[in-house]
């Protein structure tokens, strides 16, 4: 029987925080950059709320509440489809598909910002949900619904991968799915997932060790 795995992709699969964190340098100096990135991170959730705008918007709203200068507005979300991989991705990802896994992302993100990153990361999904298709952002349930309507996937044979306690793994344990935790900042546990791994090294071990 089939096995899935999704992923969130930014800050789970893609250095979300250190792309962010790059441009936020640039536009507002090194020394404000820390500062800013904690700011942004409380403003994403708020302006994506209601679901209305495409994630490129809401980077670009982001940057104006952060006070940036006319002109560079935009600039953050003109990064996004350089951001890298963490290096440990491919060859997880490889070998989980090794494995016969199936591969899906479900990502707060538009079509042709995940189309970037998936050219970077170079390993092959099967599914692809984003927000700017479904005009819902995760926490909400919209991501795990439409996926499962497109793959007829089976919850027991489901797992979910991500980094966000707020966006990923308290929805997955809402829906009754297991999930496993890429804490790679060393948080503290919030809504507490199946497993936790510090990166996506022990991954295939730890999908096989939930669904077998």
């Amino acid at each position: 029987m089939t096995r899935w795995a999704t992923f969130d992709c930014y800050g789970t699969l893609i250095d979300w925080n250190g792309g962010i964190r790059a441009e936020l340098a640039r536009v507002f100096g090194e020394d404000r950059a820390d500062e800013q990135l904690a700011r942004y991170h409380e403003l994403e959730p708020e302006i994506e709320a209601d679901g209305a705008l495409g994630y490129r918007e809401v980077m670009i709203e982001a940057m104006r509440r952060l006070g940036a200068e006319p002109g560079e507005e935009a600039g953050l979300a003109d990064s996004l489809p350089r951001w890298q991989p963490f290096p440990e991705v491919r060859s997880a990802l490889a070998e989980a598909r090794a494995r016969g896994w199936k591969l899906a992302i479900l990502s707060n993100s538009d079509p042709p910002q995940i189309a970037a990153s998936k050219e970077l990361i170079g390993v092959p999904f099967d599914e692809t949900v984003v927000a700017g298709e479904i005009h819902s952002y995760k926490p909400a349930l919209g991501h795990w619904r439409e996926f499962t309507a497109r793959t007829g996937a089976d919850p027991s044979r489901h797992v979910h991968v991500a980094a966000s306690l707020f966006h990923d793994i308290a929805p997955a344990n809402e829906l009754g799915l297991p999930s496993v935790w890429i804490n790679r900042l060393g948080e503290r546990p919030g809504p507490p997932p199946t497993v936790e791994l510090t990166d996506l090294s022990g991954l295939p071990d730890a999908l096989d060790s939930l669904v077998t």
